[in-house]
């Protein structure tokens, strides 16, 4: 295809399309008008030679085409917008920019509220915007994509053009209900394996860093909940007789703390580490790089 015919306009009001499903929404993302989105779904068609968005109940569907040049397509258009907008200056004070976090659940609850603050004082006129993820690996792809400058969670298990930084840790802390009427102050195996434990899985796994432990000394604990959300473990374990072996810094930011025994868990289990990741692209760009330090300045009221 012989890219002098191709206007860049087009591929913009086809990214459009694809993130909003909709001509009007598509329309009202990139400041034109119906028609004109309209118009341009046409000459995307005639150019591509595809029906690319097709009517359907919940709006429009993507052909497989379309599904097909979506991902790259929007690559190349946020390399051309940061190409566009860098600058060797970037001056907090009076920046207009959108930073954009991936966070997952446990730094969402105890770096986020540090960090907007910081950012209110130091870059009033700037925008944060915040996205979630639970698989570790999907911080990697949020990188990729471009839908974030940075994620914050555990490492991922995939890296090679991701960059990270180490922020901080977390230890492992045993809860129960403070009146359980079976557990023990001071926690020995076997009174752990005896009650009925709460699993946090994000990942929707039924094996976790307790299991891991055990399981080297040809050991296994009786699961009697699991669930994906960790913030919601504690108020669950206040309110039955389960236990269950989350972060401390988790408990602590629950607010269910007080009605809790904290024991010391009776396995070594590691601290487990959240890393600050952006992708190599964005390393040297100086906005980008404020930003970061922003981050990383946050970490210490996480640490109290």
């Amino acid at each position: 295809m012989d890219l002098h015919g191709i206007d860049l306009n087009l591929l913009v009001a086809f990214d459009a399309l694809m993130k909003e499903r909709s001509v009007t929404k598509a329309g009202i993302r990139i400041g034109r008008t119906q028609p004109a989105m309209s118009a341009a779904l046409a000459r995307l068609r005639s150019l591509l030679k595809d029906e690319l968005l097709i009517r359907g109940p919940q709006g429009l569907q993507p052909t497989p085409r379309a599904l097909d040049l979506a991902e790259p397509l929007s690559r190349a258009l946020a390399d051309i917008q940061r190409t566009l907008d860098f600058s060797q200056a970037f001056d907090p004070a009076t920046s207009s920019a959108t930073f954009t976090i991936g966070l997952s659940d446990h730094p969402t609850f105890a770096l986020l509220p540090q960090l907007a603050a910081h950012l209110a004082k130091a870059a009033p006129d700037a925008t944060l915007q915040v996205r979630n993820f639970s698989a570790r690996d999907d911080a990697i792809d949020l990188l990729d994509a471009g839908e974030v400058d940075v994620t914050v969670g555990v490492p991922a298990t995939k890296t090679g053009r991701i960059l990270t930084q180490p922020l901080f840790e977390e230890r492992f802390v045993c809860i129960v209900r403070r009146d359980h009427p079976t557990a023990p102050r001071t926690l020995d195996l076997d009174a752990f394996l005896a009650l009925p434990h709460l699993l946090v899985s994000p990942e929707n796994e039924r094996f976790g860093h307790v299991d891991t432990a055990l399981a080297k000394e040809g050991l296994q604990r009786r699961l009697a909940l699991t669930l994906p959300n960790m913030y919601a473990a504690p108020l669950l374990i206040a309110r039955s007789d389960m236990i269950a072996t989350l972060m401390a810094g988790v408990v602590a930011a629950s607010g269910h703390a007080h009605e809790l025994a904290l024991l010391k868990p009776p396995l070594m289990l590691e601290p487990i580490p959240f890393v600050m990741s952006w992708h190599r692209r964005n390393d040297a760009h100086p906005a980008q790089r404020w930003f970061r330090n922003c981050v990383a300045e946050a970490v210490p009221d996480v640490r109290r």
